[in-house]
């Protein structure tokens, strides 16, 4: 038989975490940003996520990060499906104006896709049917199931240190050949 023991917790609580410092040094973090919508009784609705990534090769699965204290956890945990819009380097008004700081006039261009109102003009675009969530402390981790995916070649918009950046090539940059498995 195979034991395996969970060793016992330390004897002494860790020092809490300062909040100020934990976004600081998760700032540092690179990251992409993303637009991701659902239609809400008819509504297209969408809402600013940097906290979003690939979840599974098999199945197909991603995951985005939903603060509880959003308005969109509450469409989030109702829907069936949802879409994931990755950003261009200059859609930073997007990005604004789902971050709950509407650009006045700001007209988005959604577009159904696989039952889900979508950004006609995303560099990528993904649809997915919820698949499961997770509570994460103050969030909830929302898993869809991909049904639909496409991209094209231009370069993303970033979130780094609280602020919007670009990608800036490195002069050595070669392509890389990824292991079926690391």
């Amino acid at each position: 038989m195979n034991d395996q023991r969970v060793p016992p917790p330390p004897s002494s609580t860790p020092a809490a975490i300062d909040p100020h410092l934990f976004r600081q040094v998760m700032g540092t973090f690179a990251s992409g940003v993303t637009v991701v919508s659902l239609d809400a009784d008819g509504m297209p609705r969408g809402m600013t996520a940097s906290a979003f990534m690939s979840g599974s090769l098999e199945p197909p699965l991603c995951v985005v990060s939903v603060a509880k204290r959003a308005h969109m956890h509450a469409f989030m945990s109702k829907t069936k499906r949802f879409g994931v819009n990755i950003l261009a380097e200059r859609q930073q008004l997007y990005a604004r104006h789902f971050s709950g700081k509407p650009v006045a006039d700001l007209i988005p261009p959604f577009r159904e896709l696989a039952g889900v109102p979508m950004l006609s003009d995303a560099i990528a675009r993904i649809v997915a049917e919820a698949y499961a969530n997770h509570d994460c402390g103050d969030h909830t981790l929302f898993i869809g199931h991909i049904v639909h995916m496409d991209c094209d070649e231009r370069a993303p918009l970033l979130y780094h240190r609280s602020g919007f950046c670009t990608l800036q090539p490195s002069s050595d940059r070669q392509a890389v050949a990824v292991p079926e498995f690391w």
